[in-house]
């Protein structure tokens, strides 16, 4: 038998989750089980478990959105994975589970010694901001990125990418205490998300051409990062942290001709190759295991104690993921 978390109906994560049994049953064809590890909470779980998540539920199910762990049985006709691999399920969803039984191409291989902390939170916010920083337009070396949303999962993960791409960050946050500790992760000029960071960001990047803007927030926020973008930029919308519509000012479309672009990460895995999938994952692993994109942990909370972890997950002011331990 096998442990996992299941909601019978959507509702507040608090209160609809519950600890369910299920059986492990026999392998067979390409069929992988996978014992997974450590499973992250995201605000796309929360979303779907509640109902307001772009895809709708269908109860009785399990949520998580991403994991890693280890192949522990493989069926008869299994070619790509074996027995201990490590790896990461590209299925998007029913993570929160003590196994997971799949199709072997639904599961990516990872390097044996990775951080399998770190690995539970490479499929979403690492992918999307790799994505934004390469699939929209060409760089060069030294090119400035502005973002909003900055202390986000999405957003840390975008400054370091960055900088390991060799490219500047101008990111925009709520808070200014955030200032400091983003600065110190290589964000190279951070200000605070309203009119008086919006006259900071024109005075020190007077002058710079900035070609891409990724939003997460929407509103107001995302008006001050088309101010900001060049004539022919591009803003890539992939969140509405705000919950509210993107408005676009005419002035921004008739005298910069910006160009609006919109991103769901999971609708590229639905649609990727496994060539398109090793392109992405693979430098991020390597960044993992060097130290150079690095996911901050709140805390790791045992799946028995699931409802303190999804309080805290649901509180503002963590100091990063708060990740489920699965064993």
């Amino acid at each position: 038998m096998s442990l996992c978390l299941s909601f019978p109906t959507t509702g507040n994560p608090a209160e609809v989750l519950e600890i369910i049994e299920r059986p492990l049953l026999p392998l067979t064809g390409h069929e992988v089980r996978v014992q997974m590890r450590y499973a992250p909470i995201n605000p796309a779980d929360l979303n779907f478990i509640e109902g307001t998540y772009g895809r709708a539920a269908h109860p009785p199910a399990i949520p998580g959105h991403e994991g890693c762990g280890e192949v522990v049985d493989i069926g008869p006709l299994v070619t790509s994975l074996e027995k201990g691999d490590v790896v990461i399920p590209l299925l998007g969803a029913g993570c929160w589970s003590q196994h997971i039984t799949a199709a072997e191409l639904h599961f990516a291989k990872l390097p044996p010694g990775i951080d399998r902390v770190q690995a539970s939170m490479l499929r979403i916010n690492p992918v999307t901001a790799w994505h934004l920083l390469k699939e929209y337009i060409e760089l060069d070396e030294g090119a400035w990125v502005v973002q909003n949303a900055g202390n986000s999962g999405v957003g840390r993960a975008l400054i370091q990418i960055a900088k390991h791409l060799g490219l500047k960050t101008a990111s925009f946050v709520r808070r200014a205490e955030l200032i400091p500790e983003l600065t110190a992760l290589g964000a190279d000029a951070v200000f605070t998300d309203d009119e008086t960071g919006l006259t900071a960001a024109k005075e020190h990047l007077h002058g710079k051409e900035l070609k891409l803007a990724a939003n997460a927030v929407g509103g107001d926020s995302a008006i001050r990062l088309m101010d900001l973008l060049s004539p022919e930029g591009i803003l890539v919308t992939y969140g509405a942290m705000s919950r509210r519509s993107l408005k676009i000012p005419n002035k921004f479309l008739i005298f910069k001709n910006l160009h609006l672009q919109g991103l769901w990460i999971t609708r590229w895995f639905e649609k990727s190759g496994t060539a398109e999938l090793a392109a992405v994952l693979e430098p991020l692993t390597r960044m993992i295991a060097h130290g150079e994109l690095v996911t901050a942990v709140d805390e790791v909370i045992p799946l028995a104690e699931y409802r303190r972890a999804i309080l805290r997950a649901q509180e503002g002011g963590r100091a990063g993921k708060v990740i489920l331990d699965l064993a």
